[in-house]
């Protein structure tokens, strides 16, 4: 079964919403985020390879991460603000190639029962100039991308 990503990005705020729901227990969703090995599996599109410089996943711990492909490297990074487990993650977020662009990040994990779950998600950018880009930058289809790779990875774990 795939399950569509839903993504809204209101004409009135800085923010864009999402949610995706998941054929998985709601504590196999939160492992594939918090473990570093799994999330190299499936957080990014197809044809990019993923290495994990940092990564500690605590409440007030960072990571940063490196996308590879044939067109270079494009570097993140964050710090976990908040991390409840099976419940919340509040991290920021900021790519290398927009300094300064730092958004907040709110991750719901909600257990849907019957071994399902879903997971919520709002990105608050800094201005709306940042918002647009990332909305143009194929960032809906990434992410789709990376959860149908997450889907794959739930199956198996």
């Amino acid at each position: 079964m795939t399950n569509a990503l839903n993504l809204a990005a209101p004409v009135d705020t800085l923010a864009m919403e999402f949610t995706r729901e998941f054929d998985a227990p709601v504590q196999a969703l939160f492992r594939a985020h918090a473990e570093p090995d799994l999330v190299k599996q499936w957080l990014g599109p197809h044809g990019l390879e993923m290495v994990i410089e940092e990564w500690n996943f605590t409440g007030h711990g960072g990571y940063r991460y490196v996308h590879s492909n044939e067109h270079g490297d494009f570097r993140f990074n964050g710090t976990f603000h908040t991390v409840r487990e099976n419940e919340l993650i509040i991290q920021t977020f900021e790519f290398d190639g927009a300094p300064d662009m730092v958004n907040i990040e709110f991750m719901w994990f909600e257990d849907l029962g019957d071994g399902r779950s879903r997971l919520r998600g709002r990105s608050i950018c800094p201005n709306t100039e940042a918002r647009d880009a990332l909305l143009s930058s194929g960032m809906e289809g990434g992410m789709t991308e990376g959860y149908e790779k997450l889907d794959v990875l739930l199956e198996s774990l």
